[in-house]
Protein backbone atom coordinates (compact mmCIF):
# COMPACT_ATOMS: atom_id res chain seq x y z
CA UNK A 1 0.00 0.00 0.00
CA UNK A 2 1.05 3.47 -0.43
CA UNK A 3 3.38 5.04 2.00
CA UNK A 4 2.59 8.51 3.82
CA UNK A 5 5.95 9.51 4.01
CA UNK A 6 5.63 13.35 4.88
CA UNK A 7 2.72 13.31 6.65
CA UNK A 8 3.31 10.07 8.98
CA UNK A 9 6.84 11.08 9.97
CA UNK A 10 5.64 13.61 12.45
CA UNK A 11 2.27 11.05 13.71
CA UNK A 12 2.56 9.37 17.03
CA UNK A 13 3.27 5.56 17.02
CA UNK A 14 0.47 2.92 18.11
CA UNK A 15 -0.02 2.22 21.56
CA UNK A 16 -1.28 -0.67 22.43
CA UNK A 17 -2.67 1.32 25.39
CA UNK A 18 -4.58 3.54 22.89
CA UNK A 19 -8.46 3.00 22.43
CA UNK A 20 -10.27 1.01 20.22
CA UNK A 21 -13.57 2.54 18.86
CA UNK A 22 -15.95 1.84 16.56
CA UNK A 23 -16.05 3.88 13.14
CA UNK A 24 -18.85 2.22 11.38
CA UNK A 25 -21.07 -0.72 11.67
CA UNK A 26 -23.28 -3.12 9.19
CA UNK A 27 -20.86 -3.49 6.49
CA UNK A 28 -20.15 -6.34 4.41
CA UNK A 29 -17.00 -8.07 4.98
CA UNK A 30 -14.72 -4.96 5.10
CA UNK A 31 -11.57 -5.60 3.84
CA UNK A 32 -8.43 -3.53 1.89
CA UNK A 33 -8.08 0.19 2.96
CA UNK A 34 -6.15 3.12 2.19
CA UNK A 35 -6.40 6.94 1.80
CA UNK A 36 -7.86 9.58 -0.52
CA UNK A 37 -7.66 13.43 0.52
CA UNK A 38 -7.61 12.09 4.39
CA UNK A 39 -10.83 9.87 4.02
CA UNK A 40 -10.99 5.90 4.38
CA UNK A 41 -11.46 4.06 1.34
CA UNK A 42 -11.99 0.33 1.47
CA UNK A 43 -13.24 -2.46 -0.01
CA UNK A 44 -16.53 -4.41 0.65
CA UNK A 45 -15.38 -8.33 -0.14
CA UNK A 46 -19.08 -9.53 0.29
CA UNK A 47 -20.44 -6.23 -0.74
CA UNK A 48 -18.63 -6.04 -4.18
CA UNK A 49 -18.36 -2.14 -3.84
CA UNK A 50 -15.72 0.22 -3.50
CA UNK A 51 -16.79 2.61 -0.72
CA UNK A 52 -15.44 6.03 1.43
CA UNK A 53 -15.66 6.82 5.14
CA UNK A 54 -15.64 10.12 6.32
CA UNK A 55 -14.65 10.81 10.16
CA UNK A 56 -18.39 10.35 11.20
CA UNK A 57 -18.19 7.11 10.00
CA UNK A 58 -20.88 8.16 7.13
CA UNK A 59 -20.48 5.90 4.23
CA UNK A 60 -20.57 6.66 0.78
CA UNK A 61 -20.32 4.30 -2.21
CA UNK A 62 -17.58 5.32 -4.76
CA UNK A 63 -18.26 1.89 -7.08
CA UNK A 64 -20.14 -1.30 -7.22
CA UNK A 65 -22.41 -2.75 -5.40
CA UNK A 66 -23.78 -5.86 -7.62
CA UNK A 67 -21.66 -9.18 -8.51
CA UNK A 68 -20.65 -9.19 -11.76
CA UNK A 69 -18.02 -8.39 -13.95
CA UNK A 70 -18.43 -4.55 -15.78
CA UNK A 71 -16.63 -1.55 -16.58
CA UNK A 72 -18.92 1.37 -15.97
CA UNK A 73 -19.51 4.65 -13.88
CA UNK A 74 -20.14 4.21 -10.56
CA UNK A 75 -22.51 1.97 -9.47
CA UNK A 76 -22.88 0.63 -12.78
CA UNK A 77 -19.71 -1.22 -12.40
CA UNK A 78 -19.52 -4.78 -11.29
CA UNK A 79 -16.95 -6.04 -9.01
CA UNK A 80 -16.33 -10.20 -7.79
CA UNK A 81 -15.20 -10.14 -4.35
CA UNK A 82 -12.94 -7.59 -4.47
CA UNK A 83 -10.40 -8.06 -1.98
CA UNK A 84 -8.01 -4.82 -1.43
CA UNK A 85 -7.33 -1.28 -2.85
CA UNK A 86 -4.65 1.18 -2.89
CA UNK A 87 -5.29 4.92 -4.14
CA UNK A 88 -2.14 6.20 -6.17
CA UNK A 89 -1.32 10.09 -5.63
CA UNK A 90 -2.82 11.55 -8.74
CA UNK A 91 -6.86 9.70 -7.08
CA UNK A 92 -6.66 6.83 -9.26
CA UNK A 93 -7.48 3.42 -7.05
CA UNK A 94 -6.31 0.68 -8.48
CA UNK A 95 -8.76 -2.72 -6.92
CA UNK A 96 -7.54 -6.00 -7.21
CA UNK A 97 -10.97 -7.53 -8.17
CA UNK A 98 -10.38 -11.21 -7.08
CA UNK A 99 -12.75 -13.60 -7.97
CA UNK A 100 -12.90 -11.57 -11.40
CA UNK A 101 -9.12 -12.50 -11.89
CA UNK A 102 -8.71 -8.85 -13.05
CA UNK A 103 -7.39 -5.36 -11.61
CA UNK A 104 -9.56 -2.51 -12.03
CA UNK A 105 -8.78 1.28 -11.56
CA UNK A 106 -11.60 3.87 -10.59
CA UNK A 107 -10.89 7.13 -11.36
CA UNK A 108 -11.90 8.80 -8.19
CA UNK A 109 -12.54 12.15 -9.69
CA UNK A 110 -15.26 10.54 -12.38
CA UNK A 111 -16.21 7.46 -10.64
CA UNK A 112 -15.22 5.46 -13.61
CA UNK A 113 -13.96 1.76 -13.34
CA UNK A 114 -11.44 0.00 -16.40
CA UNK A 115 -10.32 -2.85 -16.41
CA UNK A 116 -6.27 -2.26 -16.66
CA UNK A 117 -5.16 -6.01 -16.26
CA UNK A 118 -6.21 -9.57 -16.70
CA UNK A 119 -8.86 -10.98 -18.61
CA UNK A 120 -10.04 -15.20 -17.84
CA UNK A 121 -8.88 -17.30 -15.48
CA UNK A 122 -5.65 -18.73 -16.38
CA UNK A 123 -1.66 -18.26 -16.42
CA UNK A 124 0.85 -16.53 -18.43
CA UNK A 125 1.79 -12.85 -20.36
CA UNK A 126 4.82 -12.29 -18.35
CA UNK A 127 6.74 -9.67 -20.42
CA UNK A 128 3.66 -8.44 -22.20
CA UNK A 129 0.66 -5.95 -21.96
CA UNK A 130 -1.14 -5.97 -18.68
CA UNK A 131 -3.89 -6.47 -20.32
CA UNK A 132 -3.32 -10.08 -22.20
CA UNK A 133 -1.69 -11.25 -19.08
CA UNK A 134 -4.02 -13.92 -17.00
CA UNK A 135 -4.48 -14.42 -13.17
CA UNK A 136 -5.94 -16.86 -10.81
CA UNK A 137 -7.38 -14.85 -7.72
CA UNK A 138 -5.30 -11.18 -8.25
CA UNK A 139 -6.00 -10.94 -4.49
CA UNK A 140 -3.85 -7.65 -3.47
CA UNK A 141 -2.29 -4.54 -5.03
CA UNK A 142 0.46 -2.19 -3.88
CA UNK A 143 2.13 0.98 -5.45
CA UNK A 144 5.43 1.42 -4.59
CA UNK A 145 7.12 4.47 -3.27
CA UNK A 146 6.86 6.43 -6.70
CA UNK A 147 4.12 5.20 -7.57
CA UNK A 148 5.43 3.90 -10.66
CA UNK A 149 4.94 0.45 -10.38
CA UNK A 150 1.79 -1.51 -9.45
CA UNK A 151 2.44 -5.06 -7.57
CA UNK A 152 -0.40 -7.96 -7.98
CA UNK A 153 -0.38 -10.80 -5.63
CA UNK A 154 -1.27 -13.78 -8.22
CA UNK A 155 -2.45 -16.65 -5.69
CA UNK A 156 -3.56 -19.07 -7.71
CA UNK A 157 -0.43 -18.93 -9.62
CA UNK A 158 1.82 -18.57 -6.52
CA UNK A 159 3.37 -15.19 -7.76
CA UNK A 160 4.14 -11.35 -7.48
CA UNK A 161 3.62 -9.73 -10.32
CA UNK A 162 4.51 -5.61 -11.54
CA UNK A 163 3.31 -3.92 -13.58
CA UNK A 164 4.82 -0.78 -15.08
CA UNK A 165 2.15 1.60 -15.41
CA UNK A 166 3.63 3.83 -17.77
CA UNK A 167 4.09 0.87 -20.23
CA UNK A 168 1.27 -1.67 -19.14
CA UNK A 169 4.13 -4.06 -18.96
CA UNK A 170 3.65 -7.11 -16.82
CA UNK A 171 6.69 -9.11 -14.97
CA UNK A 172 7.60 -11.76 -12.35
CA UNK A 173 9.10 -10.31 -9.44
CA UNK A 174 8.85 -13.19 -7.14
CA UNK A 175 8.00 -17.01 -7.16
CA UNK A 176 8.25 -19.63 -9.96
CA UNK A 177 4.48 -21.14 -10.01
CA UNK A 178 5.38 -24.69 -7.83
CA UNK A 179 4.51 -24.38 -4.31
CA UNK A 180 6.90 -24.74 -1.12
CA UNK A 181 8.34 -22.46 0.80
CA UNK A 182 11.37 -20.77 -0.36
CA UNK A 183 15.31 -21.19 0.91
CA UNK A 184 16.45 -17.96 2.54
CA UNK A 185 18.78 -16.11 -0.18
CA UNK A 186 17.23 -17.74 -3.07
CA UNK A 187 16.66 -15.69 -6.09
CA UNK A 188 12.63 -14.98 -5.68
CA UNK A 189 11.56 -15.06 -9.24
CA UNK A 190 13.15 -18.87 -9.29
CA UNK A 191 11.83 -19.77 -6.03
CA UNK A 192 8.47 -21.48 -5.06
CA UNK A 193 5.63 -19.71 -2.73
CA UNK A 194 2.96 -21.35 -0.33
CA UNK A 195 0.33 -18.88 -1.10
CA UNK A 196 1.18 -15.74 -1.43
CA UNK A 197 -2.03 -13.63 -0.36
CA UNK A 198 -0.37 -9.76 0.06
CA UNK A 199 1.82 -8.14 -0.97
CA UNK A 200 3.26 -4.33 -0.22
CA UNK A 201 6.14 -3.09 -0.92
CA UNK A 202 8.29 -0.06 1.13
CA UNK A 203 10.26 3.33 0.80
CA UNK A 204 13.39 0.74 0.64
CA UNK A 205 11.91 -0.90 -2.42
CA UNK A 206 11.83 -3.91 -0.21
CA UNK A 207 8.98 -6.50 -1.42
CA UNK A 208 6.79 -7.49 1.81
CA UNK A 209 4.54 -10.80 1.41
CA UNK A 210 2.56 -12.81 3.40
CA UNK A 211 1.02 -16.19 3.12
CA UNK A 212 -2.09 -17.53 4.67
CA UNK A 213 -1.34 -21.30 4.82
CA UNK A 214 2.52 -20.48 4.87
CA UNK A 215 1.74 -19.20 8.31
CA UNK A 216 4.78 -16.66 7.71
CA UNK A 217 5.98 -12.70 6.40
CA UNK A 218 8.81 -13.03 3.82
CA UNK A 219 10.90 -10.20 2.09
CA UNK A 220 12.24 -9.53 -1.28
CA UNK A 221 15.75 -7.46 -1.24
CA UNK A 222 17.63 -6.94 -4.07
CA UNK A 223 15.74 -9.80 -5.80
CA UNK A 224 16.32 -12.86 -2.84
CA UNK A 225 13.94 -13.64 -0.79
CA UNK A 226 14.17 -14.42 3.37
CA UNK A 227 11.52 -15.48 5.60
CA UNK A 228 11.52 -13.08 8.62
CA UNK A 229 8.13 -14.48 10.88
CA UNK A 230 6.46 -17.39 11.17
CA UNK A 231 7.65 -21.03 11.96
CA UNK A 232 5.48 -22.05 8.93
CA UNK A 233 3.36 -24.06 11.55
CA UNK A 234 -0.30 -23.27 12.14
CA UNK A 235 -0.34 -21.59 16.08
CA UNK A 236 -0.51 -18.98 18.55
CA UNK A 237 2.76 -17.86 20.28
CA UNK A 238 5.80 -15.80 20.26
CA UNK A 239 4.75 -12.50 21.36
CA UNK A 240 7.52 -10.12 22.53
CA UNK A 241 10.46 -12.25 21.52
CA UNK A 242 11.82 -13.26 17.60
CA UNK A 243 9.54 -13.45 15.24
CA UNK A 244 10.79 -16.26 13.25
CA UNK A 245 9.95 -18.26 15.96
CA UNK A 246 6.39 -17.02 16.53
CA UNK A 247 3.49 -18.84 14.89
CA UNK A 248 0.72 -16.98 13.03
CA UNK A 249 -2.76 -18.97 11.82
CA UNK A 250 -3.76 -18.03 8.09
CA UNK A 251 -2.53 -14.01 8.22
CA UNK A 252 -4.04 -12.12 5.49
CA UNK A 253 -2.90 -8.23 5.03
CA UNK A 254 -0.43 -5.88 5.64
CA UNK A 255 0.66 -1.76 6.23
CA UNK A 256 4.02 -0.52 6.94
CA UNK A 257 3.99 2.00 9.17
CA UNK A 258 5.78 5.64 10.39
CA UNK A 259 8.57 3.97 11.85
CA UNK A 260 9.21 1.29 8.30
CA UNK A 261 7.77 -1.55 10.76
CA UNK A 262 5.36 -4.16 9.72
CA UNK A 263 1.64 -4.28 11.01
CA UNK A 264 0.29 -7.58 10.04
CA UNK A 265 -3.51 -8.66 10.30
CA UNK A 266 -3.27 -12.07 12.08
CA UNK A 267 -6.83 -12.98 10.62
CA UNK A 268 -7.52 -16.28 12.28
CA UNK A 269 -5.60 -15.51 15.44
CA UNK A 270 -8.06 -12.10 15.60
CA UNK A 271 -5.45 -9.67 16.01
CA UNK A 272 -3.29 -7.29 14.92
CA UNK A 273 0.85 -7.66 15.07
CA UNK A 274 3.47 -5.88 14.60
CA UNK A 275 7.04 -6.82 13.37
CA UNK A 276 9.84 -4.71 14.31
CA UNK A 277 12.33 -4.68 11.34
CA UNK A 278 15.58 -3.59 12.97
CA UNK A 279 15.24 -6.18 16.45
CA UNK A 280 12.77 -9.13 14.64
CA UNK A 281 10.80 -9.41 17.26
CA UNK A 282 6.86 -9.54 16.90
CA UNK A 283 4.60 -8.44 19.27
CA UNK A 284 0.50 -8.19 19.73
CA UNK A 285 -0.93 -4.63 19.19
CA UNK A 286 -4.81 -5.45 18.70
CA UNK A 287 -7.04 -7.80 19.61
CA UNK A 288 -7.80 -10.58 22.25
CA UNK A 289 -6.57 -13.14 20.50
CA UNK A 290 -9.85 -14.68 21.01
CA UNK A 291 -12.83 -14.63 17.89
CA UNK A 292 -15.37 -12.16 19.32
CA UNK A 293 -17.28 -8.59 19.29
CA UNK A 294 -16.75 -7.19 22.73
CA UNK A 295 -14.55 -4.55 24.77
CA UNK A 296 -14.83 -1.68 22.36
CA UNK A 297 -13.92 1.89 24.37
CA UNK A 298 -10.80 0.06 26.29
CA UNK A 299 -7.74 -0.39 25.03
CA UNK A 300 -7.03 -1.98 21.71
CA UNK A 301 -5.45 -5.21 23.57
CA UNK A 302 -8.87 -5.80 25.52
CA UNK A 303 -10.86 -5.43 22.15
CA UNK A 304 -12.11 -9.02 20.90
CA UNK A 305 -12.13 -8.66 16.73
CA UNK A 306 -13.56 -11.55 14.13
CA UNK A 307 -10.84 -12.05 11.52
CA UNK A 308 -9.86 -8.95 10.32
CA UNK A 309 -8.57 -8.61 6.88
CA UNK A 310 -7.52 -4.84 7.11
CA UNK A 311 -5.10 -2.31 8.44
CA UNK A 312 -4.11 1.14 8.13
CA UNK A 313 -2.62 4.35 9.74
CA UNK A 314 -3.88 7.45 8.42
CA UNK A 315 -2.28 10.55 7.65
CA UNK A 316 -2.94 11.67 11.71
CA UNK A 317 -1.26 8.37 13.00
CA UNK A 318 -4.77 7.28 13.60
CA UNK A 319 -5.06 3.18 13.04
CA UNK A 320 -8.20 1.67 11.33
CA UNK A 321 -8.92 -1.79 11.57
CA UNK A 322 -11.22 -4.01 8.94
CA UNK A 323 -13.24 -6.07 11.50
CA UNK A 324 -14.38 -8.25 8.68
CA UNK A 325 -16.80 -11.23 10.04
CA UNK A 326 -18.11 -8.34 12.42
CA UNK A 327 -19.09 -6.14 9.86
CA UNK A 328 -17.51 -2.86 11.50
CA UNK A 329 -14.34 -0.83 11.07
CA UNK A 330 -12.88 0.58 14.07
CA UNK A 331 -10.47 3.04 15.05
CA UNK A 332 -8.07 3.75 17.64
CA UNK A 333 -8.28 7.17 19.85
CA UNK A 334 -5.52 8.57 22.30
Amino acid sequence: MRMFVVLLLAAMPISAADKLVPLTTGLKEPFGMDFLNGQLILTEYGGHRVIQLDSSGKVTVLAGGKKGVKDGKGAEAEFNSPHNLVVAPDGMIYIADTSNHQVRKLNSKTGEVTTIAGSDKGTGGDGGPATEAKFDQAYHVSLDAEAKNLYVCDLGNRRIRKIDLKTGMIVSVAGNGMKGVPKDGAVAAEAPLVDPRVVTVDKAGRIWILERSGHALRVVEEGKIRTVAGTGEKGFSGDGGPALKAKMDGPKFLWIDPAGDVLIADTENHCIRKFEVKSGSITRIAGTGKKGKDGAGNSALEVSLSRPHGIAIGPDGTMYIADSDNGRVLRTMK
